[in-house]
C-alpha cells in the first residue's frame, strides 16, 4: 500500500502496530488476509473511549467504520443482485437493509470473537447496549482495513465468506420495522410516520438517543424507545407502535 494516503494512520512505532506473534496477527488469520500495514487492523480494533491522538490526528476506528459501512453495503448488494437474479428491487433494498444492520453486523463479529481484541475505556451504565453497538461498529472497521490495506477483492471476500450464511438463513425478504410501519399507515390513507429525537444521553464514544414516532389519526398514541443510535432507535419505536397499532386493531374486532 503506497504511503500518504488520507485514511493511512499516523502512528508512532510499538504502539498500534501488530507484532507477528501478536493477538492481533491471530485475528488476521481468522479474517483470512495477511495485512502489509498491521496498523490498520490495530486503529480499527480501537473504540473512540480508548483512542490516542497523534497531533492533530484521533486514532479510534471511526473513519474506517465510515469507510467500512459504505464497502458493506456495496459488497451485499452484489452478493443479493447475484443470489437473487429474479428478485424486484423493493425486495432487494429490504433485504439489504436487514444485513446492513447493527444485529447483523454484532452477529458477524461475536462469530469472529472480535470483543476479545476490542480496546474500550469505561462503557457507562449501559454496558451491553454500548457493547453491542461497539462491535457492530468495530465489524465495519476492520471491512474498511481490509479493504484499505488489500483492496476491493480482498473485503469482498471477506464480506461473502461471513455474511452468505445470512442471506441463506432467511430465503425469504422480510420488512423492517420502519418499512412496515409505513406501509400500516399508506394501505389506511394516514400520514407518513414522523419520528423525532426527544432526547440524547451519554458521553460522545457511547451515546443514547431516545426516539418517538407517532402517525396521526393512528388509534394508538406514539411509541418511544432508547438505543445506541437513531437508526436503531427508529426501528425499535416503529416495531413498538405498530405492535400497538396490530393490538388495538384486533381489540376492535
Amino acid at each position: 500500500m503506497a504511503t500518504g494516503h488520507p485514511l493511512q494512520p499516523i502512528l508512532h512505532r510499538g504502539r498500534l502496530v501488530a507484532g507477528k506473534d501478536s493477538a492481533t496477527a491471530s485475528l488476521a488469520r481468522i479474517l483470512g488476509h495477511e495485512f502489509a500495514d498491521p496498523a490498520l487492523l490495530e486503529e480499527a480494533l480501537t473504540h473512540p473511549s480508548a483512542s490516542l491522538s497523534r497531533g492533530r490526528r484521533k486514532v479510534d476506528y471511526e473513519r474506517l467504520e465510515f469507510l467500512g459501512d459504505r464497502v458493506l453495503g456495496l459488497a451485499v448488494a452484489d452478493l443479493l443482485l447475484r443470489r437473487f437474479p429474479d428478485e424486484a428491487e423493493g425486495n432487494l433494498a429490504v433485504r439489504l437493509s436487514a444485513l446492513v444492520r447493527q444485529e447483523a453486523l454484532t452477529q458477524v463479529a461475536s462469530t469472529l470473537d472480535l470483543g476479545r481484541h476490542l480496546r474500550m475505556g469505561a462503557l457507562g451504565a449501559d454496558a451491553a447496549r454500548a457493547q453491542a453497538a461497539a462491535l457492530a461498529n468495530c465489524c465495519e472497521a476492520v471491512i474498511g482495513a481490509l479493504f484499505l490495506d488489500g483492496g476491493w477483492p480482498v473485503a469482498q471476500r471477506f464480506v461473502e465468506s461471513q455474511w452468505t450464511a445470512l442471506i441463506e438463513a432467511e430465503p425469504r425478504a422480510t420488512k423492517d420495522a420502519k418499512t412496515a410501519l409505513q406501509e400500516w399507515a399508506q394501505g389506511r390513507g394516514l400520514g407518513l410516520p414522523r419520528y423525532e429525537v426527544v432526547a440524547t444521553e451519554g458521553p460522545d464514544h457511547s451515546p443514547s438517543f431516545s426516539v418517538s414516532v407517532r402517525i396521526e389519526g393512528a388509534p394508538a398514541p406514539a411509541a418511544t424507545a432508547t438505543a445506541g443510535s437513531k437508526r436503531a432507535a427508529e426501528q425499535a419505536a416503529a416495531e413498538t407502535l405498530l405492535a400497538a397499532l396490530t393490538e388495538s386493531t384486533h381489540g376492535r374486532r
